[in-house]
């Protein structure tokens, strides 16, 4: 089974960047779903990021007939118990807003004290065949603290408030190149590419 195209189930055109970045030299053609106007959204109603992951790629491959991967990922704050979590996009209300979502998580950590403020970002990518089954999912997370103000212009999300562990600067602060290097996303897709690399 040689997998030489695979739909991505994201409109956001900055994840669907940050995937063709990490998988270039995969050997694999990557589609957004902008190439299929028709596919209708998947409600993300599962309560875990793997099950919200295997929902939209089962569709996504059950509508347009080919391999499908979607993730689903966010920010877990220990100080909050997990949360924002699978509702990270939403955070501050039913439509993703990246800077609404940032202000309310920071208003939610006003005077936590930085050793409190740990965090992680989690991704779980799942991989369906074309009639929709799952053959792998694969999971990846990265360290680190909440900042008290954003900083930086690059990545999206909540990348202007993360400091991954060991460094001082945010995912936003730096390089694409430099945050695909240990990003949550790119550990995912990692062990993703060597699944497909085993395929072959």
């Amino acid at each position: 089974m040689e997998i030489k195209e695979i739909v991505a189930a994201t409109r956001n055109t900055k994840k669907l960047a940050e995937l063709e970045r990490i998988l270039k030299g995969s050997g694999v053609r990557l589609l957004g779903l902008d190439a299929f106007p028709g596919c209708p959204e998947v409600e993300e109603t599962g309560s875990t990021f793997e099950e919200n992951a295997r929902l939209k790629a089962s569709a996504v491959a059950g509508y347009t007939g080919r391999y499908a991967l979607a993730d689903d990922s966010g920010l877990e704050v220990d100080a909050l118990n997990g949360a924002p979590g699978v509702y990270s996009a939403r955070y501050a209300g039913a439509e993703p807003d990246d800077k609404r979502n940032l202000a309310k998580l920071l208003e939610e950590l006003k005077g936590v004290p930085p050793d409190k403020r740990t965090a992680r970002f989690h991704a779980v990518i799942a991989l369906a065949a074309p009639g929709g089954r799952i053959v792998g999912t694969f999971d990846g997370t990265v360290e680190g603290a909440i900042g008290e103000a954003p900083k930086g212009e690059s990545g999206f999300g909540y990348d202007p408030v993360f400091y991954p562990r060991g460094h001082g600067r945010t995912f936003a602060q730096m390089a694409p190149g430099e945050k695909d290097s240990m990003s949550h996303r790119a550990r995912a897709l990692a062990l993703l590419s060597g699944f497909l690399k085993k395929e072959r």
